[in-house]
């Protein structure tokens, strides 16, 4: 009987490793039955620890971990949690037997996420490594690539989805429209501000100023410590201001007295303060983009900046006067990359030139490959994705625009001091989905098509239900890609998401958008079309 050795990287926030532990558990068990079928015995490199959870939770436990383990024994390293890829990545990077990133098909916490990001952290790193995912650890998918694993030590899936970006044929003004883009980023530069950089441990979204400095875009680095002292210098009739201008065009927030479980108006007014704060950082320092990290640190002093980053990313958003009194780019989106994830801020400054541009909608997220499922309604036959970021996306994605959008609190077990979401239903539409990544030393671009559709209110309740109901929510059907496709070479575990108007201009936008691309240096990949 061979033996599998088995790793389980956790959240460094003990609340969550506790919570999610049953869920691990339950999985790791399943696994170590259908091993045990095959004639194998799955054996933990850690212990469950007294704390209640068998999570590494740090990256120092992580290597003391790793010197104990065979550097030649096959590995699966699984998860049904999010999970902090730098806790395991150095453990992975010197090992020399065959890995399996392993993950449950289920939505009730991000371990599908989690395994994601493990999985571009690796890519990145140039480690070798294999990859499955499974409902229940009994389907031919699953079952035909674990035997593949085990007898020869790698899984080939399918990605004839893939084919290379190339040329593509563009109007002699929209050629023009993206010279004049590449040439202004080279000439004029750019800044994204960085505050705090590497959040929960997601070392792929990380991009080395090496690999953007010749595409004209620098750095300024920016501490979460100066956002929380320029948030706390702002009156509250500022912040309250912001406040009711938001509840002026119709949006909710689920307040209650709590704010130990519940949103409270307190809350909220902080985060007004941290966006207003926001606005200004960004127009003292002249950056472009900024990505708040808000992770470690900045979350037990304020309420979450889930919200901050959703009115940012919207043209329509309060006003924020400078030092001169004027309004600081009134009337338009100030590019945020959520949890400070570089690539995705990269994606989203281009996104916004190029839309810009040409008069389409500007407003782009990223959200996590969160889940997906057949429609249980019947309404529809496609896999629908459910496409969740944590916590917020600009108004203009959700049905109802401001009026559609509400606010819940952040689950206490990830958000101790609260703060509320900006939380909606995706309105249907034509998307342009994309994801900057780091492969080989070198910055790469998957790019496809696909609609965010509407389905029934019931459906939209059970998808919610089964994640996490406080976050936002795109239904998300994906052109030419099937699920298993885009488990196997989606390189992140953020997906980044644009609408056009439609059909044409969604194909308009993202030919010009691969041009910008390959104009810059980077790789261009096209997924399902």
């Amino acid at each position: 009987m061979t033996e599998i050795i088995l790793v389980a990287s956790g959240d460094l926030r003990e609340s969550a490793n506790v919570q999610c532990w049953p869920t691990q558990k339950a999985m790791e068990d399943r696994l170590a039955e259908v091993l045990a079928g095959m004639g194998h015995r799955l054996t933990r490199a850690h212990p469950v620890k007294p704390e209640g959870h068998g999570f590494i939770a740090t990256q120092r436990e992580g290597m003391d971990i790793f010197r104990g383990i065979d550097p030649d024994a096959p590995i699966i390293v699984a998860e049904a949690v999010w999970q902090y890829s730098h806790h395991v990545l150095a453990g992975l990077v010197s090992h020399r037997g065959p890995i399996l990133t392993l993950a449950n098909w289920e939505g009730e916490w991000p371990g599908l996420v989690g395994l994601l990001n493990l999985n571009g952290s690796l890519v990145k790193a140039g480690v070798k490594f294999s990859s499955l995912w499974s409902r229940n650890f009994d389907d031919d998918f699953f079952l035909s690539g674990l035997r593949e694993w085990l007898e020869t030590g790698t899984i080939n899936h399918d990605t004839s989805h893939v084919r290379d970006g190339g040329d593509v044929t563009l109007s002699d003004a929209d050629a023009a429209t993206v010279a004049a883009i590449a040439d202004s980023l080279r000439r004029d530069k750019v800044i994204f501000g960085i505050f705090d950089e590497g959040c929960m441990g997601m070392y792929n979204a990380i991009i080395p100023d090496e690999l953007l400095m010749p595409l004209g875009i620098y750095k300024e680095r920016l501490s979460q410590s100066a956002l929380y002292f320029a948030a706390k210098q702002v009156p509250e009739a500022e912040a309250r201001a912001a406040y009711e201008w938001m509840l002026a065009r119709g949006m909710t927030f689920n307040l209650g007295r709590d704010p130990v479980n519940d949103l409270t108006e307190d809350q909220v007014l902080d985060q007004c303060r941290m966006y207003i704060a926001a606005v200004r950082l960004a127009d003292q320092f002249g950056c472009e983009a900024i990505g708040i990290q808000y992770q470690q640190g900045l979350k037990d002093l304020l309420p979450a900046s889930d919200l901050v980053e959703g009115m940012l990313n919207n043209d329509a958003r309060p006003d924020v006067t400078g030092a001169d009194g004027k309004p600081i780019r009134p009337g338009q989106a100030i590019v945020h990359f959520n949890e400070v994830d570089e690539c995705a801020g990269l994606d989203g400054l281009m996104i916004n030139r190029v839309h810009r541009a040409v008069g389409q909608p500007v407003e782009n997220t990223l959200h996590d490959l969160r889940w997906g499922d057949a429609d249980l309604s019947g309404s529809r036959d496609d896999f629908i994705w459910v496409f969740e970021i944590s916590g917020a996306v600009p108004p203009a994605h959700n049905e109802g625009g401001w009026a559609g959008s509400e606010s819940l609190r952040q689950p206490p077990m990830f958000f101790p001091a609260g703060g509320g979401t900006l939380k909606g239903v995706a309105k249907p539409g034509e998307i342009v989905w994309s994801r900057i990544f780091i492969e080989g030393g070198a910055l790469h671009m998957d790019m496809g098509r696909g609609q965010a559709v509407s389905l029934p209110a019931e459906e939209t309740e059970r998808r919610c239900r089964a994640t996490n109901y406080e976050w936002p929510i795109m239904h998300g059907v994906l052109t030419g890609v099937t699920r298993d496709q885009m488990m196997a070479r989606h390189r992140a575990n953020h997906i980044q998401v644009v609408y056009a108007t439609s059909p044409e201009e969604a194909d308009r936008t993202l030919a010009m958008r691969a041009a910008l691309a390959r104009d810059l240096g980077i790789k261009v990949h096209f997924c399902g079309i």
